[in-house]
């Protein structure tokens, strides 16, 4: 768990340009009158949700145990590479979230600000669909939800600092290819250390 926690926490601070250019405008949008704080709260609610699934997809793999990290290494290598420029980054869209977004930011109340942060959670990004990756591996929908939290949390800081008219970050190709290096570079160390304590923790355990 540790090694992915600090693989996702790594992930989300190398991300920061990625989500000040790709949600910036959203963050400042949700915010509102309402304050920062409810539209986080939604999108990591979202986050969470989406990493307590995909947790509890790599606990229904079939197979070894270990099977759960092979397929977060696959998914990792292709959102890496998808984030990175070098494929077209997959477009998972959900119906009616743009909708549903364009009517709750005109919506001032706090509730509808949570709503709205939680709605943005479901719109496409190569960078969550990379962190999410990572909860599989942990074939936990519970340490899934936590990793997702984390993530949340981590990139509020970025999201928070364009409310505050910060949001002219340094992009282009080469930020994009060194990020997804370290995205991918911490994933796959944080699967790495995940697959050593788990040998360790078989090779110890007492036989029957």
């Amino acid at each position: 768990m540790t090694p992915l926690l600090g693989a996702v926490a790594v992930a989300a601070l190398a991300g920061a340009p990625h989500c000040i250019g790709m949600c910036g405008a959203l963050a400042v949008a949700g915010s509102g009158e309402g304050g920062w704080l409810p539209y986080h709260l939604g999108r990591t609610l979202t986050y969470a949700t989406l990493g307590a699934l995909a947790g509890g997809f790599g606990a229904a793999l079939p197979g070894p145990p270990w099977l759960s990290t092979v397929v977060s290494a696959a998914l990792l290598v292709g959102f890496a590479a998808a984030l990175a420029g070098f494929v077209p980054e997959p477009r998972f869209a959900v119906p009616g979230v743009a909708k549903a977004g364009a009517r709750l930011m005109r919506d001032p109340r706090p509730f509808a600000r949570v709503a709205f942060g939680a709605v943005n959670g479901l719109l496409p990004c190569g960078l969550l669909y990379a962190t999410l990756a990572l909860p599989v591996a942990s074939g936990s929908a519970w340490q899934g939800a936590l990793l997702m939290v984390a993530f949340g949390v981590l990139t509020a800081a970025p999201l928070t600092a364009a409310t505050l008219g910060l949001r002219k970050l340094l992009q282009g190709r080469r930020v994009r290819l060194v990020m997804a290096a370290v995205v991918l570079g911490t994933g796959i160390y944080g699967l790495a250390e995940r697959g050593a304590w788990f040998t360790e923790e078989v090779s110890e355990a007492p036989c029957h």
